[in-house]
C-alpha cells in the first residue's frame, strides 16, 4: 500500500492538461466487443480502472496494440465468450464496476453475458436493476447462478422494444444501447441518460454503422443493424478532473491554466464553481483561474443559503460534489451540499472536520459547510482515501493545509487520476509517493 505525503501551503502556478475521460473510456472500451474489425481509441487515461478493463479485454481474446502512450487499437475477432464464466474473470471484474458494461456488447454479439457482483467505490448501493430490466425487455433471460456467483443473461436473439427507464442511469443506458444496436427492429429508450460521454458513445456507434437518433436528449431511438464496422474515436477531456483543478486553484490561491478543457462539453460545471465565488476566464478552449485571496459564496436571490446538489445531466454531476464541499470550507459564507444519489459519499467529512473545517453532517445525504474565509487554515493530518473522488478532495485539502498531511489508500485516487502526484509537482506542489 502506498501513501501521499503532502506539505501544504504552497501556491501553485502553471498549465495542466486534463486526462482523457475515465467514465467515457469505460463505455467506449466495452463497445469494441461489438465488431470484429479494428477500433482505434486515443486520449485513453493511464489509470488503474481503465488499465484493468483493457486487461480484461485481452483475457477474453481481444487483440490489443498500443500505438502510443494514450492510443490503442482493439480487434475483437476471436472472443472466448466462455471466459466470462471463469473464476479468474469474476475475481478481476469484481474489482471494477465498469466491467458490467461488457454485458450489453457480449449479449448482443454472442447471446450470453455474465455479470459478477460489482466492485468499485464504496459510496453506497449501486443497483443493476436498470441494466437487467432493459436486457429483459430486449428478450434476454436473466438468472442468478449460485455456482458461478454471478448473474447470467442469455438470448437466442434480441428484439427491439419500447422501454421507460426507472432512472436515467448512465451505465444502464450505455449498456442497453450497446445491446440494442444489434437487436432486431427498433428500440426506444425514454428517460435515457444524456451525458456527454453517452453522446460520445452513440456518435461512435453511428460511425460504426449503428442507427441511433435523439443523441443528446432523454429519448433515444435505435434501429438495429446486423453488423458493425471498425472506427476511430478520441475521448473527451475528463470533466471531473477539470472541476477538481478549478477547486484546487481556488483552495491554494494559485494561478492555473487548464489547457484543452473541452469547454463546450462542461455543461453547468463552471457555473457551480462561479456560485462559490471562484473567478476564471474561458480563453478559447482553455480555462484560466487567477490567484484569489478569497472567494465568497453566493446566496439565492431571496437571500437563502446556497444549495448545491447533484442531478442527472444536464444537472450537476455527483462526482464533483466532494470537490465542491472541500472548496467551500475556505470560502466566505455557507453552503448546503445535497448528495442525492449515494448515501455513503459524504462520510469522508469527518477527516475534514479533523483538519479544522466547520461542517455539519445533517444526514447521509446532506452536509452544511460554514466557510472559514481563510481565518483559520486547515491543518495537516493522517487520513485514508475512501473512494476516488473523496480521495482527490482530501488531496486538495492537504495541499491547502498548514503542515504535513499523509493520505493512505491512494490506490483509490490512482483509479481515477493519471500520474496526479507528478502533474501536481509540475505546478509546484510538495507531494511525494511513499510505500
Amino acid at each position: 500500500m502506498s501513501s501521499f505525503e503532502v506539505i501544504g501551503g504552497n501556491k501553485l502556478k502553471g498549465e495542466i492538461i486534463p486526462q482523457g475521460a475515465k467514465n467515457e473510456a469505460l463505455q467506449i472500451l466495452s463497445a469494441v466487443v461489438l465488431t470484429n474489425q479494428p477500433v482505434t481509441i486515443s486520449n485513453i487515461p493511464d489509470i488503474l480502472d481503465v488499465n484493468l478493463l483493457i486487461e480484461l479485454l485481452g483475457e477474453i481474446g481481444v487483440k490489443i496494440k498500443r500505438d502510443s502512450s494514450d492510443t490503442y487499437t482493439f480487434q475483437a475477432d476471436q472472443i472466448d465468450a466462455g471466459y466470462l464464466a471463469s473464476e479468474a474473470f469474476r475475481k478481476k471484474s469484481g474489482r471494477l464496476r465498469g466491467s458490467v458494461m461488457l454485458a450489453g456488447p457480449m449479449l448482443a454479439r454472442f447471446h450470453t453475458a455474465y455479470i459478477p457482483k460489482p466492485g468499485g467505490d464504496k459510496i453506497g448501493r449501486r443497483r443493476l436493476d436498470t441494466h437487467i430490466i432493459g436486457f429483459q425487455k430486449l428478450g434476454a433471460a436473466y438468472a442468478y447462478n449460485d455456482a458461478l456467483g454471478c448473474f447470467t443473461l442469455t438470448a437466442d436473439h434480441l428484439k427491439g422494444a419500447y422501454m421507460l427507464l426507472d432512472e436515467p442511469s448512465v451505465t444502464g443506458t450505455a449498456n442497453i444501447v450497446m445491446a440494442a444496436v444489434l437487436a432486431e427492429g427498433i428500440t426506444t429508450i425514454y428517460n435515457a441518460a444524456c451525458e456527454p460521454y453517452l453522446q460520445q458513445l452513440c456518435s461512435m456507434l453511428n460511425r460504426m454503422g449503428a442507427k441511433i437518433s435523439g443523441i443528446g436528449s432523454n429519448l433515444l431511438t435505435i434501429e438495429g443493424v446486423s453488423t458493425l464496422t471498425g472506427t476511430q474515436h478520441r475521448l473527451l477531456p475528463d470533466m471531473i478532473e477539470i472541476g477538481s483543478f478549478i477547486g484546487l486553484a481556488a483552495m491554494t490561491q494559485s494561478e492555473i491554466t487548464i489547457k484543452d478543457a473541452g469547454v463546450e462539453h462542461l455543461g453547468i460545471i463552471p457555473e457551480k464553481f462561479s456560485q462559490l465565488g471562484i473567478q476564471f476566464e474561458i480563453r478559447n478552449n482553455d480555462i484560466y483561474i487567477p490567484a484569489q485571496d478569497s472567494y465568497t459564496v453566493q446566496t439565492f436571490m431571496d437571500g437563502g443559503i446556497l444549495t448545491i446538489s447533484d442531478h442527472p445531466w444536464p444537472g450537476f454531476t455527483p462526482d464533483l460534489l466532494s470537490i465542491v464541499l472541500v472548496v467551500a470550507t475556505q470560502a466566505i459564507g455557507s453552503v448546503l451540499i445535497h448528495q442525492k444519489m449515494f448515501e455513503s459519499r459524504l462520510f469522508f467529512v469527518d477527516k475534514l472536520i479533523d483538519m479544522g473545517a466547520q461542517i455539519i453532517l445533517c444526514d447521509p445525504h446532506r452536509a452544511t459547510v460554514i466557510g472559514l474565509g481563510r481565518k483559520n487554515n486547515l491543518r495537516g493530518i493522517t487520513m485514508s482515501s475512501p473512494d476516488i473522488r473523496a480521495g482527490q478532495a482530501l488531496l486538495i485539502a492537504a495541499l491547502s493545509a498548514e503542515g504535513k498531511s499523509t493520505i493512505q489508500n491512494i490506490e483509490q485516487i490512482d483509479r481515477g487520476y493519471q500520474f496526479i502526484d507528478q502533474r501536481l509537482r509540475n505546478l509546484g506542489a510538495d507531494i511525494k509517493r511513499v510505500s
